[in-house]
């Protein structure tokens, strides 16, 4: 299963380290399926995005994945890629950037030479061959139909994709250079949310977080004097506020982290997919390992 974390100490701009894999020699790592990407984005002070990204096919792509990454953003997004769908080149490895916002996501959508069809002129804005950049364009699409409304162009690209697409999941996590996004649909994986005061639950602690699947691991000094949203397909630590979002709920956290959140769908896909629906990769990159 791909993993996703995204954060914000929005209006702030916070340094973060990010460790997006462990070593290759952690004993955790040996009993799991190899990622097949990984990728970070932040933005600029000006509020240009910036990615770094890379598919994991040599041994210099792992080095890559495995140094820590320090940066400087008010909203963050990680993501470790386990490919359902296009080859592993950086084209498609996530986060994805359109018209100055990042996304990723974790899932599998078909049929996509219908989402094509829905896509028209759209479809020049997809460089590699997934599911996930088609369905990002399938957003920013609806977003311009919506004069530039973030929350209602994922709920329009969302309800279009379940009722007319086989839809296995569509987590996502999307974020511009204030504000973060996140959807969770429908309850085939989790996506939990972390309100963090300054200083976390004791009050004095710096972030520290990791998966416990060994894959994504952040840490900000900052985040001991501010307080931020944390989003991540794990939970990260043992603070009890973690919460799942419900099934089709949309998480928006705006520039001074108010948190809004609706269910914006609330019936399952129409063509909903099982593992068993899913090829043998799909299958592979969706399961819990």
């Amino acid at each position: 299963m791909c993993r996703l974390f995204g954060m914000s100490a929005s209006p702030e701009r916070v340094r973060a380290t990010f460790w997006l894999l462990e070593a290759p020699d952690s004993l955790a790592l040996q009993s799991r399926r190899e990622p097949d990407g990984t990728g970070l984005g932040t933005f600029h002070p000006d509020g240009t995005p910036q990615v770094e990204k890379q598919p994991l096919a040599a041994y210099q792509d792992r080095q890559f994945a495995e140094e820590a990454k320090d940066r400087e953003s008010a909203t963050f997004v990680a993501h470790v890629r386990y490919a359902s769908t296009g080859g592993l080149d950086a084209r498609n490895t996530h986060p994805f950037t359109q018209r100055g916002r990042i996304f990723a996501h974790n899932g599998v959508i078909g049929d996509l030479d219908k989402l094509d069809d829905a896509l028209g002129e759209y479809r020049d804005l997809v460089r590699g061959d997934t599911d996930s950049e088609r369905f990002f364009a399938l957003i920013t699409h609806y977003i311009d139909r919506h004069d530039g409304d973030v929350a209602a162009g994922i709920t329009g690209a969302a309800r279009w994709v379940a009722e007319h697409l086989p839809v296995f999941a569509i987590n996502l996590i999307l974020t511009t250079s204030t504000d973060l996004w996140a959807l969770r649909y429908p309850d085939t994986h989790n996506l939990f949310v972390l309100q963090r005061a300054a200083g976390g639950e004791h009050g004095d602690r710096h972030l520290e977080h990791a998966s416990p699947e060994g894959r994504i691991r952040a840490r900000s000094g900052a985040l001991a004097d501010h307080p931020a949203v944390v989003v991540a397909s794990e939970k990260m630590d043992e603070n009890p506020g973690w919460q799942n979002l419900r099934s089709g709920e949309l998480l928006h956290v705006d520039g001074q982290l108010t948190l809004t959140r609706r269910v914006i769908l609330d019936r399952p896909p129409r063509h909903q997919l099982t593992l068993d629906d899913l090829g043998a990769h799909a299958k592979a990159s969706q399961s819990g390992q």
